[in-house]
Formats: C-alpha cells, sequence, structure tokens
C-alpha cells in the first residue's frame, strides 16, 4: 500500500463542508418595507415586491450588514431555528420579482405596522414592486 496515496484520498477530519449561510428577509418586513438595507448590499441581492423586500438566498454573500440596517428587525441569518420557510419564500420571489438597488421611502403604514404579528397571513402580496 502506498501511503501517500491512502492519505491524499482519504477524508481527513470526517467532516462535511458546512452549507452556505444566507440572510433572509421575514414577516416584519410586510406593509413597511424599509430598503435602508438595499442601500448598503455589496451584491445586490434584494428584490423587491409590492409590500416586502425578499434576499436571493443564492446571490447572498452572508456578509452580514444588511441585518443591523432595518429598522424593522425583519433580517436575520437562516442559521437561526425554523427559518426554512422564510428561506423558501425568500428564493421563490426573488426569481419573480425584479432587483432592488436603491434606497426607497418605506411604505406609507410602515409606522403602524412595524412590530405587528401575522402580517404573511394578513398582508402579503404576491405582486412584484417596480425594482430600481
Amino acid at each position: 500500500m502506498n501511503d501517500s496515496k491512502w492519505w491524499t484520498n482519504s477524508n481527513r477530519d470526517n467532516k462535511k463542508a458546512p452549507l452556505p449561510m444566507t440572510y433572509v428577509v421575514l414577516d416584519n418586513c410586510i406593509a413597511c418595507k424599509y430598503t435602508d438595507c438595499v442601500e448598503v448590499c455589496p451584491v445586490d441581492c434584494f428584490y423587491e415586491g409590492e409590500n416586502m423586500l425578499v434576499i436571493h438566498p443564492d446571490e447572498c454573500i452572508d456578509c452580514g450588514v444588511c441585518e443591523p440596517e432595518c429598522p424593522a428587525d425583519a433580517i436575520r441569518p437562516d442559521t437561526e431555528p425554523d427559518l426554512e420557510s422564510w428561506v423558501e419564500l425568500n428564493r421563490k420571489y426573488a426569481e419573480l420579482w425584479p432587483n432592488i438597488i436603491s434606497k426607497l421611502d418605506p411604505l406609507p403604514e410602515a409606522p403602524e405596522r412595524d412590530g405587528e404579528t401575522g402580517k404573511l397571513e394578513k398582508y402579503f402580496s404576491e405582486e412584484a414592486g417596480e425594482g430600481g
């Protein structure tokens, strides 16, 4: 047996490569649509719906600069528990909605809706925003 060949072909630490992480937009963005996050994103991975934003999980580079910029506290890393459905919602609508790279004014109802619970069921719209 050639020891060097055995060593180079082995899985040295028996660990799998980590899955890529992404950030996701959650329901507190719905009916608020603050866009402070868009302005700081270095890879332009935000997409605009009629009343919320989403992050394309395959484009996000996990830099995290968007999370503290969100006044509605609606951005989280996908490593937090129970966010699988939000990753899929972000992925689905990032494929359908236009890319947004410029900051816009929040929706007029943002101050009243910020922090409200159950916004996905009450207010979510599948309609695309204007992008830009």
